[in-house]
C-alpha cells in the first residue's frame, strides 16, 4: 500500500463512512488537534517518565486514538470503527488515576509555571495542547452533533496530564516552578 493517495490533493479528505470534507473543517480540525495530542504524549513517553506514568499515557494514547477516529466519521453514520467508543467508563479511569497520583504529591499553594524536569515540561505542552484540542470538539459540537462524553473525556484528561506533569517532576527530584506573581519580580 502506497502511502500518499493523492485523493487530498486538492484540500478535501474523508471521513469514515465515505463523505468527503475540506481539510480546513472544524471536524478535521478537531480530530487533528486529537492526533497533535496524542503525538506531544508520545513525545513525553520518550522523555524517560516513570513506569506508572509511561503505563498510564500509553492506555491514554490508545482511548485517543478511538476518540479521533469517532470524530473522524461522517456525523449519525453507523461505521464500525474498530475501537470501543469513550465512555464514562474512560472517564471515571482518568478522575482515579488523578485522585492516586495527587495522594504522592504536596498540596498546591500557588499557581505553578509549566517547567521542571523534560519529561513534566512536556507533559505541559501536552496539557495545553489537550485543552486546544477540547476547544475545537466544543466547537465542531456548536455545529454538529457530538457525544458529550469526548468534551468530558478532554476536559478530564487535561485535569491529569497536569498532575502527571507534576508527579513527574516528583519523580525526578525537581520541584514545581511556582508562579512568583507580579509583587515577586526577580
Amino acid at each position: 500500500m502506497k502511502i500518499y493517495t493523492k485523493t487530498g490533493d486538492r484540500g478535501q479528505t474523508g471521513l469514515f463512512g465515505g463523505a468527503r470534507v475540506s481539510k480546513a473543517s472544524a471536524r478535521v480540525a478537531a480530530y487533528g488537534d486529537v492526533d497533535e495530542l496524542n503525538s506531544v504524549l508520545g513525545a513525553a513517553r520518550a522523555a524517560d517518565l516513570p513506569a506508572r506514568l509511561d503505563d498510564e499515557i500509553h492506555r491514554i494514547q490508545s482511548e485517543l486514538f478511538a476518540l479521533g477516529a469517532e470524530l473522524a466519521r461522517v456525523p449519525g453514520k453507523d461505521v464500525d470503527l474498530g475501537v470501543d467508543l469513550i465512555a464514562d467508563g474512560h472517564i471515571a479511569a482518568l478522575e482515579s488515576t488523578i485522585d492516586e497520583l495527587e495522594q504522592g504529591l504536596p498540596p498546591l499553594k500557588t499557581f505553578i509555571l509549566p517547567g521542571g524536569s523534560p519529561g513534566a515540561s512536556t507533559l505541559h505542552v501536552a496539557r495545553t495542547v489537550c485543552r486546544r484540542a477540547e476547544r475545537g470538539v466544543i466547537q465542531l459540537a456548536d455545529a454538529e452533533p457530538v457525544r458529550e462524553e469526548l468534551v468530558r473525556y478532554l476536559n478530564r484528561l487535561s485535569d491529569l496530564i497536569f498532575v502527571m506533569a507534576r508527579s513527574a517532576n516528583a519523580s525526578a527530584g525537581v520541584g514545581d516552578v511556582p508562579w512568583l506573581g507580579r509583587d515577586s519580580a526577580p
